[in-house]
């Protein structure tokens, strides 16, 4: 019998993260090619609010040190796998039949300078790009929206859009060693190591968002206490939130398994 304490929860939580990835004995999620993984996240984070028309980026270091990346051209709701592009450090396209965004400097730049980062993403998320326009950073009103610590880094000057070279590069400066950004006047930018990651930092940025604003339109609440927060954070962001990104993964999968193709 085992003497764990039921109600030891970070114990618990430490035992179920390492069964997260799939090794093999549980197959939660099956085998994905990287560009997979690429087609996938922009489906999922289009279900979350990631949702302007055709606006957004991801991209995906890949170990040769190229990049794949969206097409500029294709709505993230409607991206498969066949459609990602491979790109230099340049920008340029050596794989895949599409173009890439005009504003691509903006992750060319953040790959060069953060060599911890292995996916930025930007978009104007439906919720990040309210209190973006707002200039400010929603408090945390529940658990869902502690499960990354840190604030948001807020880039306060708009000055066009990130496919100008110089604006691209004061967004970068403003991520600094930050996990994610918001925009002023614009919308997020959030980096990560990997695919899982980057992906609970995007739904929990926009649902953080989404949160705040239904509660201050209520006239306010009691935000999270600081330190519950931040220790819960530190730790679903460093081991990622058992099973999330697979759930996720598979919901889209339901839902069109041409994403794969």
């Amino acid at each position: 019998m085992s003497t764990a304490n039921p109600h030891d929860q970070s114990l618990n939580y430490a035992l179920v993260s390492r069964l997260a990835p799939n090794d093999g004995r549980y197959p939660i999620l099956r085998q994905l090619t990287p560009q997979q993984e690429v087609a996938l996240l922009a489906r999922t984070l289009f279900q979350e609010g990631y949702n302007d028309h055709i606006a957004g980026h991801i991209t995906y270091r890949q170990p040769d040190g190229t990049l794949l990346t969206n097409p500029w051209e294709l709505a993230w709701d409607e991206v498969t796998a066949s459609d990602i592009l491979r790109i230099d450090e340049s920008g340029k396209v050596l794989e895949g039949a599409w173009n890439t965004t005009p504003a691509i400097n903006l992750h060319l730049d953040v790959h060069k300078l953060r060599p911890d980062i292995g996916v930025a993403v930007h978009n104007h998320s439906e919720w990040g790009s309210i209190w973006a326009a707002a200039k400010r950073v929603p408090p945390i009103y529940d658990q869902t929206s502690a499960m990354v610590d840190s604030d948001p880094a807020l880039f306060q000057e708009y000055r066009g859009p990130v496919n100008d070279a110089a604006e691209g590069r004061a967004a970068v400066a403003a991520l600094g060693q930050n996990k994610w950004a918001l925009l002023v006047n614009h919308g997020v930018f959030l980096v990560a190591k990997d695919i899982r990651q980057a992906h609970l930092r995007a739904i929990t940025l926009e649902w953080r968002c989404r949160v705040a604003w239904r509660v201050e339109s209520l006239g306010g609440g009691s935000p999270l206490d600081a330190n519950v927060a931040a220790n819960m954070g530190k730790m679903t962001d460093t081991n990622g939130f058992p099973f999330l990104w697979e759930a996720m993964a598979r919901r889209e999968i339901r839902r069109d398994p041409r994403v794969l193709e």
